[in-house]
């Protein structure tokens, strides 16, 4: 095949990134090495697994390994593998090009903080762009497994803008990273330096990291030395699989850096758990509970998952059947001794080994989650769960449990309410769970089993509220009687709320009631003399409620007066089973088809407001008016906002 040499220009977000690379993150350049070798060992996992299917992709090189060496003399750092590789179009496609989505979120994350920033380049999926912190010029060498070696392909850049891509021969599967260092970079010319960076972020790595041994030369006339290459190749890493090893022999440190290198999360997990199960269906897990919400966490079209190892072969990276999708934030991987090697995507859906594992994954983080939460109430009484079908088990978190339970609902407190829907098996544990702001608490702390504690005697519901925001909510004049009556409400202001709570009717048997749903009933709570007075302020009110259900004929379903407003004239409610109103309101904004219903107003006939109805010469303005400001207090607008604005005004004139 003829040599070509082209020079192409990078993707416009990819220069962007580039010039913030070498421009601003400098402050923990030794993260280009963790990335750069995970980026090998991912290339070598990929060859393995499509070698299951087409051995004669190992060619004549069965072992698998990656290897770091450097050039003191031509300043270069070489990072090398001997796995999948990339031909001429996966070199332009790969290293010239980055979803824009991706790259747009990574700039929108940038805090200022440079070694925080630094963190996030993996995370984004831009990992070897971060050979840029330490290099002027990046070579790369590669050809793919299974083309003749005349089509290896050479890509090189200096990071400006362009990029050039030739076609060459070369004889070695797999891919060189040819860094040229920056004249401040002396520090990764050092083997020493080398491998304390890699026992630090990639000893876990399964494959050998190999490094060419060094010795001891003494200079002419016994006057000075040097450290001089052998010839050798030493494995500077563990090479076994941290999972893999018992639990004495992995440090909480390596627990937490194994974690950070498949999350790319440059803050430690709140908490994990590493067991082998035993039984029917034999496996490993390793699993994490992250600190921080991915940035992708509502991408519905990011796939998300645990890693899946079939004795200790990677087969895929985003296992998503291996959790329920409200445990899509968790980390970990998963090696099984039962799936068989080629298992599908497909099959995965169906496998019985693959439920088994999905239930017993499932189960354990709630378990750490639940540990959690119980550290959180009572952090001095807090202790480890045993588990009984596990061996060489182990769960930890890191230092100062206290608090940790909050930090993980505020970030994924939503995801965890999808449950509700989704998982029928363990929805009495997640309802234990769930935690929310209420009429007598601000924070996102009150769980069920915190309300009914509380409940006052003769109360016979948990009751709650849903609205867009927490102020909506607190200030929503449904709550007025509850307040004066001081009766506890729940107040829920997740999108997931109105959703999940759809299949959550009831706790411990004690059954959930929305205040904005049908007429307030407080039972035992309301004394005789209140429900006569209630009874006799309907009746002689009557006749203007019949005016006002004309009147709004077009608006409201019902009109009737009501026990529930103390301070404000009128809200609004549904019927017992329908659709709220703030559900409706999220469909059509999603761009859903809402059912047609209308809610019903309910008016309060003590207040001056709505006394001053009857015999109004302006009760058509001033019903309307009543509606659309009921609409306005629980976030709302009108359907003609002019409408309403031209009648307040003409009142107000």
């Amino acid at each position: 095949m003829a040599t070509t040499k082209t020079t192409l220009s990078f993707q416009a977000e990819v220069a962007q990134l580039l010039h913030l690379v070498t421009h601003s993150l400098y402050s923990n350049k030794e993260i280009f090495l963790r990335e750069l070798v995970s980026n090998a060992s991912d290339a070598c996992d990929k060859l393995r697994f499509e070698a299951l299917d087409n051995p004669a992709l190992y060619e004549d090189q069965p072992t698998l390994e990656v290897r770091v060496s450097f050039d003191k003399a031509a300043r270069t750092l070489t990072i090398a593998d001997n796995g999948i590789g990339m031909s001429r179009q996966e070199a332009i496609d790969h290293l010239g090009t980055i979803a824009k989505s991706g790259t747009k979120d990574f700039m929108g994350k940038l805090s200022g903080d440079q070694k925080a920033d630094a963190q996030l380049i993996g995370q984004f999926g831009v990992g070897f762009y971060s050979g840029f912190i330490v290099a002027d010029r990046i070579t790369v060498e590669s050809r793919r497994a299974g083309l003749p070696a005349a089509e290896g392909v050479r890509w090189i850049s200096s990071g400006a803008g362009d990029f050039e891509v030739e076609t060459i021969t070369r004889e070695q599967r797999g891919t060189s990273v040819i860094l040229h260092l920056r004249e401040d970079a002396d520090e990764f010319l050092n083997a020493w330096k080398l491998k304390q960076i890699i026992g630090k972020y990639s000893d876990h790595i399964s494959l050998p990291i190999l490094m060419e041994k060094e010795e001891w030369k003494e200079g002419e006339d016994n006057k000075g030395g040097a450290m001089v290459p052998t010839g050798e190749w030493e494995a500077v890493n563990k090479a076994s699989a941290l999972w893999t090893r018992p639990r004495k022999d992995i440090t909480d440190e390596q627990y937490i850096e194994f974690y950070k290198s498949i999350s790319h999360d440059h803050e430690p997990p709140l908490a994990w758990s590493h067991n082998r199960v035993e039984g029917s269906t034999e496996y490993t897990q390793l699993l994490y509970i992250p600190g921080t919400a991915p940035y992708d966490l509502w991408n519905r079209d990011k796939k998300a998952g645990v890693k899946l190892y079939v004795k200790r072969v990677f087969i895929m990276d985003d296992a998503e059947a291996l959790l329920p999708g409200y445990l899509r934030f968790v980390k970990g991987v998963i090696d099984s001794a039962d799936l068989p090697l080629n298992v599908s995507r497909e099959l995965l859906q169906e496998s019985r080994d693959v439920r088994a594992i999905r239930d017993g994954c499932t189960k354990r983080v709630l378990s750490m989650l639940e540990d959690l939460a119980r550290k959180d109430a009572a952090p001095a009484d807090a202790a480890a769960e045993g588990v009984t079908d596990a061996v060489d088990k182990t769960e930890a978190a890191a230092p100062s449990d206290s608090g940790k339970y909050a930090r993980f609902y505020a970030e994924f407190g939503a995801v965890l309410k999808e449950g509700l829907g989704e998982d029928f098996a363990n929805r009495e544990r997640l309802a234990k769970l769930l935690r929310f702001a209420s009429t007598t608490s601000d924070s996102v702390s009150v769980s069920f089993a915190d309300y009914k504690a509380r409940m006052k005697e003769g109360q016979e519901a948990i009751y709650y509220i849903t609205a867009d925001t927490l102020a909506a909510a607190r200030n929503s004049p449904q709550l007025e009687v509850f307040k004066k009556k001081g009766i506890e409400v729940l107040l829920m202001t997740d999108r997931v709320d109105e959703w999940a709570l759809n299949y959550l009717h009831d706790f411990d048997g004690t059954p959930l009631q929305s205040v904005a749903k049908g007429a307030v009933d407080l039972g035992k709570l309301q004394d005789e003399a209140e429900k006569k007075a209630a009874e006799e302020a309907a009746e002689s009110f009557k006749p203007v409620l019949a005016k006002l259900k004309e009147a709004l004929k077009d608006k409201a379903e019902d009109v009737r007066a009501t026990t529930r407003l103390v301070d404000s004239p009128a809200c609004l409610v549904v019927q017992e089973h329908g659709m709220s109103t703030q559900l409706a309101r999220m469909l059509k904004q999603a761009g859903q088809k809402a059912p047609e219903s209308k809610p019903v107003l309910e008016v309060n006939p003590e207040h001056p407001l709505v006394k001053k109805l009857d015999g109004s010469v302006h009760f058509h303005d001033l019903a309307n008016i009543l509606f659309d400001q009921a609409l306005l207090a629980e976030g709302g607008l009108p359907d003609d906002p002019a409408a309403y604005v031209k009648r307040v005004n003409a009142l107000l004139v």
